[in-house]
């Protein structure tokens, strides 16, 4: 399968440079893994086939433009601002609250789902692709409607790096698409810097005709590979948001849940949750050991009811830390959006731990090395 969505690709394109062959052993992975498992059913493998013929289309435009334009490559990234912590703990808020910063970059949606043609700031808020990735949204809610309820969305708003990874076949977005223990193995254990090499590449060419800004970019998964980020980003920084674990894992396995539910045959695997679990805790503690390091100084932290009613005065200590001002009219913006997208805006995101067979005091024992550090409380909220 792998040799045939190459050349589908190529001949949707019309062209044949990948560039860098690294994605080659990622994108086998994940394909004959998917094969392997036997859980995706029909849909599943034909809508993981058209995503893997969809990045290699996009990995060929990147490098036609770079071929074209080879000025590209001298774009200068300045140091950038991640956003890690375990899923569901309020980073896609804060992503959202970033980026009404017009000082900063943030990574749009539509701009991660078809970053070529590179876009201009002539046409910038009306491109066409907004409207084609709103559809795309609307499709994702139409097949799994739960998804609206968890996380804010919108084609216009940030998003987190995975799209952008997974050019180089190594990105943990593949997993809501189903379970696939092979690639999830391989990929917890490859290296992930030419990923990080191409995310770079990426940016460059999303910049390339705008004035240079910092970038503020995030996703979870980035705790497990912090090592090759830095090694690609050495100047960033990191913002890590913070929740109970007991509210955290549960809801990030109901999303999966959600996401794989009309891709997959049967019910999620019974070890599912604990597999889920073993992942994150693995990715905080390469994370905390690399703080732990002498790298503390890089980090900021933001526990998920520091933002609860008001976010303001976190942002603003936020900003501090960031050297940074937080003018009036920027923090009225922030507000207007926090206001305006409570956490039930598209329904309430209701799930029961039990229905995966998590245990939450197990939970907390497993994650009592965070739980404690960061005293997050011991709360379950289900929304």
């Amino acid at each position: 399968m792998v040799e045939d969505v190459i050349a589908e690709a190529r001949s949707r394109t019309g062209l044949t440079d990948l560039g860098e062959e690294s994605f080659h052993d990622g994108l086998a992975a994940l394909l004959d893994g998917a094969e392997a498992a036997g859980s995706f059913n029909e849909l599943g493998m034909a809508v993981l086939r058209d995503q893997a013929i969809g990045l290699l289309r996009t990995r060929l435009e990147v490098e036609d433009w770079y071929r074209r334009h080879p000025e590209i490559g001298e774009q200068e990234i300045l140091p950038p601002l991640f956003g890690l912590g375990l899923p569901r703990t309020g980073s896609t808020a804060l992503g959202f609250l970033l980026g009404q910063d017009p000082r900063s970059r943030s990574l749009l949606a539509w701009e991660s789902g078809a970053p070529t043609p590179p876009p201009d700031p002539a046409t910038h808020d009306t491109d066409p692709r907004i409207n084609q990735t709103a559809v795309q949204i609307s499709l994702i809610d139409e097949m799994a409607p739960k998804f609206k309820t968890m996380l804010p969305s919108s084609p216009t708003g940030p998003t987190e790096c995975l799209q952008i990874l997974a050019l180089d076949f190594r990105s943990a977005m593949f997993g809501a698409l189903g379970d696939n223990r092979h690639y999830e193995a391989w990929l917890t254990g490859c290296d992930m810097v030419s990923a990080y090499r191409y995310h770079e590449r990426v940016l460059k060419l999303l910049q390339w005709k705008f004035p240079t800004k910092p970038w503020r970019l995030k996703s979870p998964a980035h705790m497990h590979s912090i090592d090759a980020l830095l090694e690609v980003y050495p100047d960033a920084r990191f913002v890590m948001t913070h929740r109970d674990i007991a509210h955290a894992i549960p809801s990030v396995v109901s999303l999966l849940d959600a996401t794989s539910e009309f891709l997959r045959i049967g019910p999620l695997a019974s070890d599912f949750a604990a597999n889920q679990a073993g992942y994150w805790e693995r990715s905080l503690r390469k994370t905390l050991a690399y703080r732990d390091a002498g790298h503390e100084d890089r980090f900021y932290d933001i526990g998920f009811a520091e933002m609860r009613p008001d976010p303001i005065p976190a942002m603003a200590r936020l900003y501090d830390w960031l050297g940074v001002e937080l003018p009036d009219d920027l923090a009225t913006r922030m507000r207007i959006w926090w206001d305006a997208n409570p956490p039930d805006k598209q329904g309430v995101h209701d799930y029961n731990p039990e229905q995966y067979g998590i245990d939450l005091d197990d939970l907390r024992a497993q994650f009592a090395f965070y739980n404690d550090r960061f005293a997050v409380g011991t709360g379950f909220i289900s929304r």
